[in-house]
């Protein structure tokens, strides 16, 4: 195996991963490559009793029998986290082999999410997440608290999922002839995931011929590569243009990016984006 040729589906025990895995098997047989699920255990988890008042314990070698009753606890936990993810990522691998994905492998690592990510980008061509994760099952956070922080760190392409799979059947790029949407059009013209979906160029932004210049060469580059390419240059702010076309236009999946040096450098990660990702309710691929 490559190690460039590999598609990353990073799951935690949420019924989120089930969307994940869904998804992700769509990305691996249509890119025909290896699926890896990863499921980081946390090093230090937050326990109930570990957050007990043992101040009460005295007598003689009070201390060494805590210690050795905590350290026992942490071994006991630390196995069966281990057992439970070996259990989780093996039924997420029947249902990618079920989805059509040849031989899948699975892999669990302690450690944080976003220092192991880092270590594995250099043998992945894209990684797949949910928006939300098992820590956001328990309260009203409608973006999981890592998916900053993981797009702020990897430069590697990010799908982020926000429920049930549907197979795309429409993709939009936001695009504002930057180098970052000028790459996601190259992407889509050299990558097989997108093959005969039609594309919708969206533009947000002030008419100049400059950006009307950019907008053609991005209709050319799709169309010359087979491609049914649809393009429009809308004025509003990116927020409200970009959700509002993907109702109209039925989209089903957004490729937009991220830390652009335009106006719509704000998209990602700030107000705007925020506020565009909590409304999207469908999967979004972001570019560094």
């Amino acid at each position: 195996m490559k190690p460039e040729n590999k598609i990353l589906a990073c799951v935690d025990q949420s019924h989120y991963a089930d969307h994940v895995a869904d998804y992700a098997a769509w990305v691996a047989t249509r890119m025909e490559l290896p699926l890896e699920f990863l499921h980081i255990l946390d090093r230090h988890p937050e326990r109930s009793r570990h957050n007990q008042d043992h101040s009460g314990a005295i007598g003689f070698d009070a201390q060494k029998v805590l210690m050795d009753e905590l350290s026992k606890e942490d071994e006991d936990f630390s196995k069966q986290a281990r057992e439970s993810g070996r259990l989780f990522l093996n039924r997420l691998r029947e249902r990618a082999i079920v989805a059509g994905v040849e031989a899948p492998d699975v892999r669990q690592r302690h450690g944080a999410l976003v220092d192991t990510l880092i270590e594995q980008e250099e043998g992945v061509r894209m990684f797949i997440l949910g928006r939300r994760g098992q820590s956001a099952e328990t309260t009203q956070r409608d973006l999981g608290r890592n998916v900053e922080n993981v797009v702020r760190s990897l430069h590697s392409p990010i799908l982020t999922i926000t429920d049930d799979f549907k197979a795309p059947q429409r993709v939009m790029i936001a695009f504002d002839g930057g180098s970052v949407s000028r790459k996601g059009v190259e992407l889509i013209a050299a990558c097989p995931l997108f093959v005969g979906l039609p594309i919708h160029v969206i533009t947000s932004g002030e008419p100049g011929k400059g950006l009307r210049k950019q907008l053609e060469w991005a209709k050319t580059t799709l169309e010359a590569v087979g491609f049914e390419t649809h393009t429009a240059l809308l004025s509003g702010d990116p927020e409200t243009v970009i959700a509002s076309q993907v109702k109209q236009r039925s989209i089903d999946m957004l490729i937009m990016g991220s830390y652009t040096h335009s106006s719509l450098r704000s998209w990602l990660f700030g107000s705007t984006t925020n506020g565009l990702l909590r409304a999207a309710t469908i999967p979004t691929l972001l570019l560094r």
